[in-house]
């Protein structure tokens, strides 16, 4: 009992601000299904899924390696497809997606700059962008308002620096 716990306060420990974020997938783009080109992806789409190169395809098209099938037209990339401009989307996988777009990275960086206390043991936590828009397109208690209401019903997936606006009473 007392090394798991040990084990789990060390795990809510902040990371050294020396290990930036990995802002760049490691391996190159292409659809080859083998084992050297491996996708992680958002996993619980029923329909759609985003992978860590940022497109976006129907469950369907996902490749044996986890990948987006490229050649399928319906694929996107960087896909802000419900997405608002305060950067709240109404589907998740899109939310990741858009996301995952280069010209996201300063407004990434500085929400992690900014991250309360609290909110740091969790983003801290993940290792590159793609982790990053993974957790925070999840919704949280930020996307609620009274506990048990959405901030906004529709748009309820969130990549920006804050959540949306209260809706009134």
């Amino acid at each position: 009992q007392e090394e798991r716990t040990v084990r789990d306060r060390s795990l809510l420990q902040v990371q050294e601000h020396e290990q930036p974020i990995v802002w760049k997938v490691q391996f190159s783009l292409g659809n080859s299904s083998q084992l050297s080109n491996q996708c992680r992806n958002s996993v619980q789409g029923k329909l759609l899924i985003t992978d860590e190169l940022g497109y976006i395809c129907e469950r369907k098209d996902l490749l044996v390696n986890g990948c987006c099938n490229v050649n399928v037209p319906s694929t996107k990339l960087y896909s802000c497809d419900s997405c608002l401009p305060n950067g709240c989307c109404s589907v998740y996988e899109y939310c990741v997606s858009c996301c995952l777009q280069p010209n996201k990275q300063h407004l990434l960086e500085r929400f992690l700059n900014r991250a309360a206390i609290a909110f740091q043991n969790l983003f801290m936590a993940v290792e590159d962008r793609f982790e990053l828009c993974l957790a925070k397109c999840r919704t949280s208690s930020q996307s609620v308002q009274h506990e048990n209401t959405y901030r906004d019903p529709i748009a309820k997936y969130c990549y920006g620096e804050y959540p949306p606006e209260l809706l009134p009473v």
